[in-house]
């Protein structure tokens, strides 16, 4: 019988707990970046007007330092290969309406994992 060979990918990731935004306003920039070269994606999130683009460029620079560091990869060989985006808690605040009535108001924080790997 013929053994096949099973090649693991070298992955790096990095993540971000508790980043003050919603899942959906983080998922705008995210399927920009996903399965695109890293450099390219520096690139794109350094022009990016989102408050966001910051926080999820700030993660894939630590998975891009890990993969160097703790893997020995290849920088320039590198690209995004997933991008995990979670709910975390929700600060529940509390707004005065009229009549002596108050609005509950959820401010959503969100988790960020960004994995990286080498391409070829």
């Amino acid at each position: 019988m013929k053994k096949d060979i099973i090649e693991l990918k070298k992955e790096a990731s990095a993540k971000a707990t508790a980043v003050k935004a919603s899942v959906q306003k983080l998922k705008l920039v995210a399927d920009i970046i996903r399965e695109m070269n890293v450099a390219e994606a520096l690139l794109q999130l350094q022009f990016c007007k989102r408050k966001v683009a910051q926080d999820i460029k700030a993660v894939l620079h630590s998975a891009i330092a890990n993969a160097e560091n703790n893997d020995g990869m290849d920088i320039d060989k590198l690209y995004v290969s997933t991008i995990h985006l979670g709910k975390s808690f929700a600060l529940k605040r509390f707004h005065p309406r009229g009549r002596g009535r108050a609005a509950s108001i959820k401010k959503p924080f969100s988790n960020i994992t960004i994995c990286v790997s080498e391409r070829g």
